[in-house]
């Protein structure tokens, strides 16, 4: 007998079931949970807290698990946005009649089953299930180790906030935290209709090589900002210091700063915020002699080629100087990992050739990477970001969670 199998399996019987609960229940049933969370936060905190005593704090996965009631609160007001939201489902994305008769309509249905694989992060405990829930789809939620006890009393109250409702547990399934039940999920075709990693870029190398179910790739981002010729600086100190520092354990946070030969002359203040929350700078050999001694000097290293096309998650940057901003694309597009890429730039020539040339699932102009977010692009939250193309690119919320099916009404039409 194998009890994570029966359990994926009384998760696809729910899945199935779910037509028959309302869009109002399924809000009453988020609006339940947002509730049960603030009345729970010092039980949530001190299950964080046997966590956050396991791993040093100087771990970058120590942001990322930590909870605190600031952030819990965050994410009951995020239920609140998730449940306000328009269901996606039963929507007409397409309604025509034919020539001989027949009556065509493409309706967004559910996806089914969908495994989420997550490093270190509680709350995308909460962040999966909402929107899963929302859209239709059953879930199954493979969390760390490093944070079992966090994930584990968060799904015994989304459970609470299930039967609070008269609903079913079986629509979420939290499996054990051990790294050998994954196979379990990624082998499991014909139950979970799609698994979605988000971590690290060994979690989803691991997922991708061992998976036979299809899989939407989410989460490692090696970003990159432009600082262009015609680069406002007042505008650039700002963007810098927020992409990078304001929390640099995600994965919108800036990597590596690319600027023109021509700027040099300003990266000393470019950079200089970064010296508050000591930031490490790997500096190619130019922009190296650019800021010598106007950096503290046990903050300023000579880049490595491994220290470009790194996603570092911690207090860690690595500055690159480039001719023109043809090169700066050139550069960015061999070390992307088509998460989020920004130019800072004044010269509307320089923005349209970054634009249409930088391949990525975010690309921004004049503005921080910090807002690739679902949340922040209206969604309410988001179960991770696509950094693929097929199905879903970018932050995925409610939408990216649904298919679609042809409907199609005739009177005895026969083809011919």
């Amino acid at each position: 007998m194998n009890i994570i199998i029966d359990s994926i399996k009384q998760v696809k019987t729910a899945s199935r079931a779910q037509s028959y609960i309302s869009h109002e229940l399924r809000n009453e049933v988020l609006r339940t949970l947002s509730k049960e969370l603030t009345l729970n936060i010092d039980s949530i905190l001190q299950e964080n807290a046997k966590d956050l005593s396991e791993m040093p704090k100087e771990d970058p996965r120590y942001d990322r698990l930590e909870l605190t009631k600031a952030r819990i609160d965050g994410i009951a007001k995020d239920l609140l946005k998730v449940a306000d939201l328009p269901s996606p489902l039963g929507r007409i994305l397409v309604d025509r009649t034919m020539p001989n008769g027949l009556h065509l309509q493409k309706i967004s249905v559910p996806l089914g089953v969908i495994g989420v694989i997550y490093e270190s992060r509680p709350n995308v405990t909460i962040d999966v299930f909402s929107l899963c829930f929302k859209s239709g789809n059953g879930c199954i939620l493979k969390g760390g180790k490093e944070a079992y006890h966090s994930n584990t009393i968060l799904i015994k109250i989304i459970k609470n906030a299930l039967a609070l409702n008269s609903l079913t547990e079986n629509i979420v399934y939290l499996m054990p935290s051990e790294r050998d039940a994954v196979y379990d999920l990624l082998n499991a075709v014909g139950l979970v209709d799609v698994c979605i990693p988000r971590g690290s870029q060994s979690l989803i190398n691991f997922v991708r090589e061992n998976a036979k179910i299809p899989v939407i790739e989410t989460g490692a981002g090696i970003v990159h900002t432009y600082f262009d010729l015609s680069g406002d600086l007042i505008k650039g100190v700002a963007i810098i210091e927020n992409a990078k520092t304001r929390r640099v354990s995600v994965c919108n946070a800036l990597d590596t700063l690319v600027i023109h030969e021509l700027r040099l002359k300003d990266l000393p203040q470019l950079v200089k915020p970064l010296a508050n929350n000591n930031v490490e700078i790997f500096a190619d050999e130019t922009s190296y002699n650019a800021i010598t001694g106007q950096y503290p000097a046990n903050l300023l290293k000579k880049a490595k080629p491994q220290n470009f096309g790194t996603e570092f998650l911690s207090y860690k940057m690595s500055v690159k100087t480039v001719k023109n901003y043809e090169e700066a694309v050139t550069h960015i597009m061999n070390h992307t990992s088509e998460h989020s890429e920004a130019i800072i730039a004044e010269d509307q020539a320089a923005i349209d050739y970054f634009l249409e040339n930088v391949d990525a699932a975010a690309v921004y102009v004049n503005a921080s990477t910090a807002f690739t977010d679902g949340g922040e692009f209206g969604m309410g939250a988001e179960i991770g970001v696509s950094t693929q193309k097929l199905h879903a690119r970018g932050p995925m919320g409610l939408e990216e969670l649904t298919s679609y099916k042809w409907i199609i009404h005739g009177d005895g039409h026969i083809r011919n």
